[in-house]
């Protein structure tokens, strides 16, 4: 790497921990992340996913967290320092695939900083699943990028090594979230295509292809097996948590999905901008024009990923960054007002953010702290509340549906296979000696599992401890033959 890239590296690096410096060691940046570091945990302590703790991720997300988990520390700042090499690398891809559109240096610098913030802007700041896979789907990309100029070469062999790295790479992410395998499908078409275009003959272009196509479901292939090695019953608790039940989650209203799809346009709304005009000065033809075409589909793929899910919320916007600031890189060279806007619209935004919402992480500690003091040998339940808590306060599960959404929403209500309420009915007979919920106020409570959780701190409760949580408080509860220790 020339000595102005390893400069521009190092100044994406200040960038990527000028960002995210400000949440390390923060455990509730975001509930998601809670809840992978806390499976991760018990999977190295023997723990099956979908049988002894229950969600609807696939395993390699389980498995990044398990590993992240063997480091010094209790894994918060450990997960956070990785996400934020993942990011930093897939900035740097970000500029190098921006130069195969025909970007300047400013363009590249641009797309790969406007990268970093905007990803910090939709959810992006700590260990959220895209974070990670974003980085082999952005490196799968480059590689697609390059086929046109290969395609015009007759690099026949190239290709198809180019698929196989692909598709490997795609492969890879589909294992940390299922979305990804839009885009793996864009990759796949487009190195199809272009080994058909070097005059390859029909049954090399079905064998690659078939190759490719094994390949990238490797690793899922490889997850399947390992459940149904393990018998009938495991695997149909994998099937039933990896597919069955992402059909059966309820949708939210019409109003909620409008103001998330509005929010998310809003932030990426410089990007888009600029990717449109991209679209407007491209060439129209050559090696150059049909860059930039792979371009926008692979955007179109990654647009179906974030609509097939659905329910719009932010961190679903993450896979889309990476395609939009690529795009977006040409015309963010050619105006130096527009680059300006894009970097300082999410800068400021960011800042407002800081500001508006200050850290929890005090109050999350301490919730863990008295959780802790106040168990003895038995299973505290996070009813509402933050799944860290749990790891935090080095806690046996009351549940294997430990994540509280699962419970205590409806949007889960015949989703995870069981009664939710009659669920959280058990876990309440077994008397746990403390229960940690909030005072929050919303539409889409189970109302069993509420009006249970209700009566029973009503008759056997009282509350011990409460500590601010965004715009809410989260509040301890302790069983009243308990004495409470501080």
């Amino acid at each position: 790497m020339p000595r102005n890239r390893w400069v521009q590296a190092l100044i994406l690096l200040l960038v990527a921990l000028a960002v995210r410096a400000w949440d390390f060691g923060n455990p509730v940046i975001d509930p998601d992340q809670q809840y992978y570091l806390l499976v991760g945990d018990r999977l190295l302590n023997g723990a099956v996913p979908y049988i002894d703790i229950w969600d609807r991720k696939p395993i390699g997300l389980f498995l990044l967290f398990a590993g992240i988990r063997t480091l010094p520390g209790n894994g918060i700042l450990a997960y956070q320092l990785m996400a934020t090499l993942c990011a930093w690398a897939t900035a740097i891809v970000v500029g190098r695939a921006a130069k195969t559109l025909g970007a300047s240096d400013r363009g590249e610098f641009g797309a790969a900083t406007a990268y970093l913030l905007v990803i910090a802007l939709v959810g992006g700041i700590g260990g959220q699943a895209p974070v990670f896979y974003n980085l082999p789907m952005a490196v799968a990309g480059l590689l697609t990028f390059q086929l046109p100029a290969k395609a015009a070469a007759g690099k026949t062999r190239a290709i198809v090594v180019s698929g196989l790295a692909a598709c490997l790479l795609a492969g890879i992410a589909i294992q940390l979230k299922y979305t990804p395998m839009f885009e793996g499908a864009a990759f796949g078409l487009a190195h199809i295509w272009f080994l058909a275009r070097t005059r390859a003959k029909w049954r090399h272009v079905m064998l690659a292809a078939t190759v490719w196509a094994v390949t990238g479901l490797a690793p899922t292939l490889a997850a399947i097996g390992w459940y149904r090695a393990q018998g009938p019953a495991a695997f149909d608790a994998f099937w039933f948590a990896n597919v069955t039940s992402i059909v059966l989650r309820r949708g939210y209203s019409a109003s909620d999905l409008a103001m998330r799809l509005l929010g998310i346009a809003a932030q990426l709304s410089p990007l888009i901008l600029a990717a449109v005009l991209t679209w407007r000065t491209r060439p129209r033809g050559g090696v150059a024009g049909e860059t930039i075409l792979v371009g926008y589909a692979w955007l179109g793929f990654a647009l179906a990923g974030f609509f097939a899910i659905g329910t719009f919320f932010d961190h679903y916007a993450l896979p889309l960054v990476a395609p939009l600031a690529i795009l977006a890189a040409p015309t963010l060279g050619r105006s130096i007002r527009l680059l300006i806007l894009t970097l300082g619209v999410a800068i400021a935004i960011l800042i407002a953010k800081r500001l508006l919402h200050p850290s929890d992480a005090a109050g999350a500690y301490a919730v863990a702290h008295v959780v802790e003091a106040n168990s003895g040998n038995e299973c505290p339940y996070v009813f509402s509340g933050d799944t860290v808590t749990y790891h935090l306060a080095h806690a046996c599960l009351p549940t294997a549906y430990a994540f509280p959404n699962l419970l205590a929403y409806d949007t889960e209500q015949g989703a995870t296979g069981i009664d939710e309420a009659a669920e959280v009915r058990r876990i309440l007979a077994k008397r746990p000696p403390v229960i940690v919920t909030s005072d929050r106020r919303l539409s889409i409570w189970n109302r069993g599992s509420l009006l249970a959780v209700k009566a029973a701190l009503a008759r056997n409760y009282r509350p011990v401890f409460t500590a601010p949580r965004n715009s809410w408080h989260t509040v301890v509860y302790l069983r009243n033959d308990r004495a409470f220790r501080s």
